[in-house]
Order: C-alpha cells, then sequence, then structure tokens
C-alpha cells in the first residue's frame, strides 16, 4: 500500500446468492482527502461502504483501511474509523451528553478523555447549554452536527458519512460541509456519499457508481471536462443514461 493511501480497494465484489451488488470495485483514497462516492439508489455505494467500515464482509478482493484488512481485522479497524449513517444515529431518549459519553465508551475512550472531548466539542457547537437536552427534542440540523461531532471524537483516520445532510436545510448543509473541510485540515480523511450534486464540487475526487461498478473517478472539474458539461448534476445524469 501507498505510504499516502488511507484506503486501498482491489477486485471488491459483494454478491447475495447470484446478484452483484459491488462488481470489481478499484480505487484508493489519501490521507486527509474528502472522497465523494456517488451513485443512484441501488447503485451499490450503501453496500460498499459497510464494507469498508467492518460492517459488512467482501464476497471476494482486498480492502485495506487505515491499515486494517477490513476482511479479517474488523474489530481493530473500529478502533480508527467514524461511521455517521444516513438515518439519525444516535440515541433520541438519551441527553446529549449521555450519547458523548455513551460512544465515547463504545471508542475505548478513558472517563476522562470522554469528558475533555465532550466539554470541547459541546463548546465548538456551541451547545453547552444543550448538554442535558434529550435530542429528540432539538431540530434534525443540531442532531446531525452532533452526530458527527460523536463519529469524530476519537480522532479516527478515516470517517465515512453515508448521505449526512439528508433533509436538513441548505444553511445546515453549509455548516456541516464547514465541520468536514476542519477535520479533513486536520488530516482526518472523509468519505462521503450523497445524493446532493452541488455537495460532489466540495470533495477533492468523486467516484460514480451505477449498477455496482465505478463509471468514473476523477476530480470534479476533470469529470466535467471528460464528459463536457457544466456541471455535476449533468454528470451523473450522463452516467446514469449511459450517454458518453
Amino acid at each position: 500500500m501507498e505510504e499516502n493511501n488511507i484506503i486501498v480497494v482491489e477486485g471488491l465484489y459483494k454478491k447475495f446468492g447470484s446478484f452483484v451488488a459491488n462488481d470489481n470495485l478499484n480505487f484508493t483514497v489519501r490521507k486527509g482527502e474528502i472522497f465523494g462516492f456517488l451513485g443512484a439508489n441501488g447503485a451499490g455505494k450503501t453496500t460498499a461502504i459497510k464494507i469498508l467500515s467492518g460492517l459488512s464482509k467482501p464476497t471476494s478482493g482486498k480492502v485495506i483501511v487505515a491499515g486494517c484488512n477490513v476482511k479479517h481485522e474488523a474489530n481493530k479497524l473500529k478502533k480508527n474509523i467514524g461511521y455517521m449513517s444516513q438515518r439519525f444515529s444516535l440515541y433520541d431518549d438519551m441527553t446529549v451528553k449521555e450519547n458523548f459519553r455513551f460512544y465515547g465508551g463504545i471508542y475505548g475512550l478513558s472517563a476522562k478523555e470522554i469528558k475533555l472531548k465532550t466539554d470541547h466539542l459541546l463548546r465548538k457547537l456551541d451547545m453547552v447549554e444543550n448538554k442535558d437536552v434529550l435530542l429528540k427534542k432539538l431540530p434534525l440540523g443540531w442532531k446531525q452536527k452532533l452526530a458527527f461531532s460523536v463519529a469524530v471524537m476519537h480522532d479516527p483516520a478515516v470517517v465515512f458519512l453515508d448521505e449526512p445532510t439528508g433533509g436538513v436545510d441548505p444553511i445546515t448543509r453549509r455548516q456541516f460541509w464547514e465541520m468536514i473541510y476542519e477535520k479533513s485540515l486536520e488530516g482526518t480523511t472523509i468519505f462521503v456519499t450523497t445524493h446532493y450534486m452541488d455537495e460532489a464540487e466540495y470533495c477533492e475526487r468523486v467516484s460514480i457508481m451505477a449498477e455496482g461498478k465505478i463509471e468514473a473517478l476523477d476530480t470534479p472539474a476533470n469529470l466535467k471536462k471528460q464528459f463536457k458539461v457544466e456541471t455535476m448534476d449533468d454528470v451523473f445524469v450522463k452516467i446514469a443514461r449511459k450517454e458518453s
């Protein structure tokens, strides 16, 4: 594995019976990169992200994430990654502070580390006064920013974000991406799936899947040039319609 590559995927296949969800995926992601993983519903991206984050095993192929072989070192991998699912992943019937404490314990942080991280993140989010509020009483946008903060509280090498901004307003989406940029500048690799094509422009490189295969992978600027279009939305439509 090249020293600068934090994710290496070679010949990844995932089959469910006779159905091929991931069909010979090959790509690398660099340390600190914001990498967009795009595709329509059913394209296979959520299956791939579950494999990369150790939640599922590949049928065949080589997948290395943060120095861990996902097929054989899933437990070791979990300490080196963060994960935020497209469905809100924190507990609504727990307070803000309790969620930090709970997930900090899962990530193996000490009680002192959890307290320090919680205090720091609450100040950063301007949510100190809300620390004892049940999550179900908070707006969705606040919940999503909390979920991201919890996913990175143990300073993972890679954080996987599966449709993180679905359903939130444009202002919250912008604030969320500011948080993503900040973590990337600190050296954390951001692996993000999104349905919003304008968000693809925020990524350093983008891959686009269709029917289980990666049909395109490059910078947003190069993809627009390659497909002779003005926007990433047009790139996506061309690939979806197989019009190149």
